[in-house]
């Protein structure tokens, strides 16, 4: 009799675990979402990364970004378009655009915006020396039809020119690229993802549109911060996360102090833990500063 009720009561607590198992990563959802409250925390996201000073050093550490947020986005169930890609001059990049499609994409993204630093034995240098590369990631809403920006026509200047890097012979050999500048903000973005010029436009305009709201929201919160006196969060030129390789592996998110030593499961696109913590840590007041130095 009591080694029936041992066996049973085994039964009861596996399956009371394996629900807690279950009932765990949807719990950790609805406060994930319950966090992102924000205004346009919902919407999609526009990524851009730009590597820093270094070469192909850099150029290859943006491209393993790239890659990463690619392999999240596919975990996370997120539509992925690549907008534009600018392969770099040996390997990596000199810039991309994605954009994310699924539900508080922006949101989520948004904890990945700032400089990101790499140290590694580098793959490019005969004599196998240490190398520290950066590359800079920059977060946009994209807007919804709803949301007026408004954009003269007198106030672009609209360039055509034939795309780079894979894409087919019918991508490359035609002038189906464009890169459109904003002439009063300097700003300039461009889409070559496309086989049609119109459509490769109409791509290029949404980013646009999204930047240029981006740059009114920072305005009119910088009016707001010098008013109060308050600081940022995150500033960009300040290394939000490194990324060491070599003589240890560790990834450091330098604002929450979350670490994690397993690098290659965070560079195939497992970067959760970091969001969370970030999320938390912001909507606590807790968020602490990007560094400058090494850490």
């Amino acid at each position: 009799m009591l080694v029936e009720w041992a066996q049973g009561g085994e039964d009861v607590i596996a399956d009371l675990v394996a629900g807690l198992d279950v009932l765990q990563p949807k719990v950790e959802a609805a406060e994930t979402k319950r966090i992102l409250g924000g205004e346009h925390d919902r919407l999609n996201a526009v990524v851009t990364i730009h590597p820093g000073a270094g070469g192909t050093e850099s150029q290859d550490w943006a491209d393993m970004l790239f890659r990463m947020y690619m392999k999240w986005a596919e975990r996370k169930g997120i539509k992925r378009d690549v907008v534009d890609y600018q392969p770099g001059d040996d390997a990596g990049l000199k810039s991309a655009t994605l954009m994310l499609t699924g539900e508080y994409a922006y949101g989520l993204m948004l904890a990945e915006a700032g400089v990101h630093r790499l140290v590694r034995i580098s793959p490019f240098d005969q004599a196998a020396r240490r190398h520290t590369s950066f590359a800079s990631v920059y977060v946009w809403p994209e807007l919804e039809d709803d949301v007026e920006i408004e954009v003269e026509e007198k106030d672009l200047r609209i360039d055509t020119f034939c795309a780079s890097g894979p894409g087919g012979q019918g991508v490359n050999t035609t002038y189906s690229a464009v890169r459109i500048t904003h002439l009063p903000t300097n700003t300039v973005v461009s889409c070559q993802n496309e086989r049609s010029q119109i459509r490769n436009r109409d791509a290029a305009m949404k980013v646009l549109k999204s930047r240029l709201f981006d740059l009114k929201l920072k305005e009119q919160q910088a009016k707001l911060e010098k008013l109060g006196g308050e600081k940022k969060d995150i500033a960009f030129g300040s290394q939000i996360r490194s990324y060491v390789l070599h003589p240890y592996q560790m990834v450091k998110d330098h604002r929450t102090k979350e670490q994690v030593g397993d690098v290659n499961r965070v560079l195939d696109g497992d970067i959760d833990v970091f969001i969370k913590s970030y999320l938390k840590a912001k909507a606590a007041g807790t968020l602490g500063q990007a560094v400058t130095g090494d850490d």
